[in-house]
């Protein structure tokens, strides 16, 4: 699992497993974002089964799924909710991490 830090509270990663979940609170996280549509490749982890492991860890969880043709505005409305309203740091991924650091981008400039 490759984390890279955006800011001190967010960080991004490619697709996780359910078994990378305690990493994650053991890096010190407190919640996980998937940016990522289910189904996105045949053997993808579920984003149902990423919350089952985040759940199960004492983690938040929220699932934004952003396509791979870009963000909708309600997107990045969710996002903002969700960075409101989840305990930090926040863990974010998608398939390589760049929709979760691009969304979050957006959402900083926002505000």
């Amino acid at each position: 699992m490759e984390i890279r830090h955006v800011t001190e509270d967010y960080a991004v990663s490619p697709q996780i497993t359910p078994e990378d979940v305690d990493a994650i609170r053991e890096a010190g996280f407190k919640s996980i974002i998937s940016h990522r549509p289910d189904d996105e490749v045949l053997d993808q982890p579920t984003a149902a089964s990423i919350r089952e492991a985040a759940e199960k860890a004492g983690l938040g969880f929220r699932h934004i799924p952003v396509s791979g043709s870009g963000m909708t505005q309600a997107n990045v409305d969710e996002m903002r909710t969700a960075l409101d309203e989840l305990e930090g740091p926040v863990f974010a991924y998608c398939r390589s991490g760049t929709r979760s650091t691009n969304i979050f981008n957006v959402v900083e400039q926002g505000r």
